[in-house]
């Protein structure tokens, strides 16, 4: 039989609401039955609504336990339902009966609400799926064709009109546009595009058709790895939740004991009559399940992914917004973080005999091999420039944090750190070192530049400190951080000029990548949760060891998204302190839920043994505290 699709649809995305509909329906019934006496319709509706609203749990439950061997609190519903309906049918109060019909509906409709409000979060995260496009305009011959997004190939041609979404991540090779990356950094202001620039799936374009050639495979877009990372981050789960998980299972076994003996003792201790014994047992085992407590950790975290992501801020895991709310110190590198990472060129100065067009020619045909911002720096300087021509180098070796070598003909070059460099040569013009150590106290980086035993001349570059750096720092001290450290491999009195314009104390400098990884480790030992900041790439190791990593301004960067714990999709560094305050809520709102869910189990414990409340009633209070632990972590979805 063919049911209208709306039909299908609704019973497909609304299983547990109509589940819990319609053992209301039975349930409501069976009562009005027996409110007129019909005892026989009653005791045959009656088992439907025990089948139509408690099968879902049965079934969770006798799988955990057959597979798991654990008890959940799924089984201790229906085995108090159950035993209601046991004991109504032996005292022949079918009211009982009854009672245990109600319990599975609460349950129910608990289910449901629970699904409907876990579906907000889960809406929040789906929603950068909605961004990518099913298809892309393909240019082939001249001709426009749609294809399937998942059928691009590297070296296609893409027409994208105004207007439209980005399919994929691609090169601009004709036209020029603004495009809303909202949905990659938070941001909403629009970014303007031109040819070389790259573009990124889900991206809007803004008034310009754009041309666009792509340079990677559709599932390589930066889109698709935050998806990938955000899904990641619903699997795992945080050291707390995992204790929780683990007390739950311990905290069943003990309810079913106490259960038990709550079953057996009272007609010999206090006297109680069996029927009153078995009904106060079963209530206790409904209002003493921790299924409060179990929802009080996850659905927080969750709702702080979505917020953080919506923000910009890409959580990989519960954990991860967890830690940054206890962070302690946080480390910074300073090239990329503190100051924007695209450095100039502040002056060229030759040494004596030579030209700056002779500086700027060897320097650019070494650093045309390093992916370092001040190499590629010197690069577009000389380009720009026209007064040097190529140069053949061979056996280029770059010294991460120093410099890079190589030969020309079979003439050793080098170009680095100053303290690099003079160990390659004999003699160090006088003029130079004073040159420096002047450029350096006024904060620019500067790097030498030496063929065979004599050094070329320098080259000075000047990167220009973040605007909001300053207030991002003092932010953070307002907030409590303890330390606030600068990691970089630049020299001490440009990272000591740099430190002190932002407010920064601690500074340790002219350092290598696995002595940061050294430093890091020793600000654990003192601080124990201690983040670093940094681009990603050359702060990897870093990145790797402290207890939060954080990636700033990694659109695009693998290393960023594979190393980092926390993400930023934009260059702004005030989004490092909403990714704190953040987590800090978070923790208010986990130990808030927490201690309300302890505080209503102990309630509705004593409330069953001194204020003889009904089964029903245990219910409510039970399922409701549980929705209300819900509804509570969901709050982080706001601001």
């Amino acid at each position: 039989m063919l049911y209208p699709p709306r039909l299908t649809r609704l019973v497909t995305d609304h299983p547990d609401a109509l589940a819990a509909l319609f053992c209301g329906i039975l349930v409501l019934l069976s009562w009005s039955a027996l409110q007129c006496n019909w005892l026989g319709l009653a005791l045959l509706l009656l088992p439907a609504a025990y089948v139509i609203g408690g099968f879902a749990s049965a079934r969770e439950g006798l799988t955990t336990l057959l597979q798991e061997k654990e008890l959940d609190v799924d089984l201790l519903m229906i085995v108090a339902a159950l035993g209601a309906a046991v004991l109504g049918l032996w005292r022949r109060e079918y009211y009982l009966i009854v009672d245990g019909a109600v319990l599975i509906l609460i349950f129910a409709i608990s289910g449901a609400l629970e699904g409907y409000a876990m579906q907000r979060t889960e809406r929040s995260i789906r929603s950068l799926m909605s961004l990518t496009t099913d298809a892309a305009r393909v240019v082939v011959d001249g001709q426009e064709q749609l294809i399937p997004v998942a059928e691009l190939q590297v070296g296609d041609r893409l027409r994208v009109k105004p207007g439209e979404l980005i399919p994929t991540d691609a090169v601009i090779v004709e036209g020029e546009t603004a495009l809303n990356e909202a949905a990659i950094t938070g941001e909403s202001l629009p970014v303007e595009k031109t040819i070389g620039d790259e573009v990124f799936a889900g991206t809007l374009n803004g008034y310009g058709a754009l041309l666009l050639k792509v340079h990677q495979p559709p599932e390589s877009s930066l889109l698709q790895r935050i998806i990938r990372v955000v899904e990641q981050a619903q699997t795992e789960k945080p050291k707390s939740q995992q204790f929780i998980e683990r007390f739950e299972r311990g905290y069943a076994r003990v309810v079913v004991l106490v259960g038990v003996l709550l079953a057996i003792l009272p007609p010999f201790v206090w006297q109680w009559s069996w029927e009153a014994t078995i009904y106060r047992a079963l209530i206790f085992l409904v209002v003493a399940s921790p299924c409060a407590l179990v929802a009080a950790i996850m659905p927080t975290l969750l709702s702080g992914i979505a917020n953080g992501a919506r923000q910009g801020i890409l959580f990989k895991s519960g954990a991860q917004l967890e830690l940054i709310g206890k962070v302690r110190a946080i480390a910074f590198d300073k090239t990329g973080t503190l100051t924007t990472g695209n450095p100039q060129i502040y002056t060229v100065i030759p040494g004596k005999g030579y030209t700056e067009a002779d500086v700027l020619e060897l320097a650019a045909a070494l650093e045309m091999h390093s992916e370092h911002p001040i190499g590629q720096a010197i690069c577009q300087y000389a380009t720009q420039a026209r007064t040097t021509t190529p140069l053949a180098l061979t056996s280029i070796q770059a010294q991460p944090g120093r410099g890079i070598t190589g030969l020309k003909g079979n003439i050793p070059v080098c170009v680095g750190k100053a303290t690099f460099v003079r160990a390659s040569v004999q003699t160090v013009p006088p003029d130079l070192m004073f040159m420096t150590e002047h450029l350096e106290q006024a904060g620019k980086t500067v790097v030498w530049v030496a063929e065979a035993d004599e050094v070329l001349g320098l080259i000075a570059i000047a990167d220009t400190i973040r605007p909001e750096a300053t207030a991002a720092i003092a932010h953070l001290k307002r907030m409590g951080i303890e330390a606030i450290i600068m990691l970089t491999g630049d020299n001490q009195q440009t990272a000591n000029s740099v430190a002190q314009s932002i407010g920064i104390d601690r500074v340790y400098a002219e350092l290598l990548p696995e002595e940061k990884l050294e430093i890091i480790q020793q600000l654990q030992q003192q601080y124990k949760t201690v983040a670093m900041v940094g681009d990603g790439i050359n702060d990897a190791p870093a990145l790797a060891q402290a207890t939060v990593g954080i990636a700033m301004g990694a659109a695009g960067s693998d290393v960023a998204l594979e190393t980092a714990d926390i993400v930023l999709m934009t260059d702004r560094l005030e989004k490092i302190a909403t990714a704190i305050h953040l987590g800090q809520r978070s923790q208010i709102v986990v130990k808030q839920n927490l201690g309300f869910a302890l505080s209503f189990i102990l309630l509705l414990i004593t409330a069953n043994f001194i204020g003889n409340i009904t089964l029903p009633l245990g219910v409510i209070g039970h399922e409701g505290s549980t929705v209300l632990v819900i509804l509570s972590g969901l709050r982080l979805l706001r601001g």
